[in-house]
């Protein structure tokens, strides 16, 4: 099996939406939450979100399906300096249908590229999803 394997498309009017998200001006925290349409095996945009904490947006997750989900996050470094890194964010809980998993797990992927982004992160625990856990993620990428 190839590990290039697409399960999903990506719906054109997300592509736009997240590519409006990348180079969008403002300052605050903004994200979008993606789900799969899974009669017509498509990554559709289920929300937007603008001036949302993680805290927040960990609220907006359902506790049993997985979710993919950008986040324009303002991170302030220990130096003083600021950065707006775009976040991808894999939410898979634990319990979800196994068929769903796959389907999720499989089209990751597909919208990473398409959305191009390079920041790529999952959790299995919609809990750990904090300030203190995306600034260990990002950590890395200093």
């Amino acid at each position: 099996m190839s590990s290039a394997l697409v399960v999903c498309e990506v719906d054109e009017s997300l592509q736009a939406k997240l590519k409006k998200l990348r180079f969008r001006k403002e300052t605050n925290n903004a994200a979008i939450l993606m789900k799969i349409d899974m009669v017509k095996q498509l990554v559709i945009l289920e929300e937007e979100y603008e001036d949302i904490s993680l805290d927040e947006l960990r609220d907006e997750l359902p506790e049993r399906q997985p979710r993919f989900i950008v986040y324009s996050y303002k991170y302030v470094h220990d130096d003083g300096r600021v950065s707006y890194p775009l976040c991808f964010i894999f939410s898979s809980p634990m319990g979800c249908k196994p068929e769903q998993q796959m389907m999720y797990a499989g089209s990751k992927n597909r919208l990473v590229q398409a959305a191009e982004l390079t920041k790529v992160f999952e959790t299995r625990n919609a809990d750990d999803l904090t300030e203190e856990w995306l600034k260990s993620q990002l950590a890395f990428f200093r």
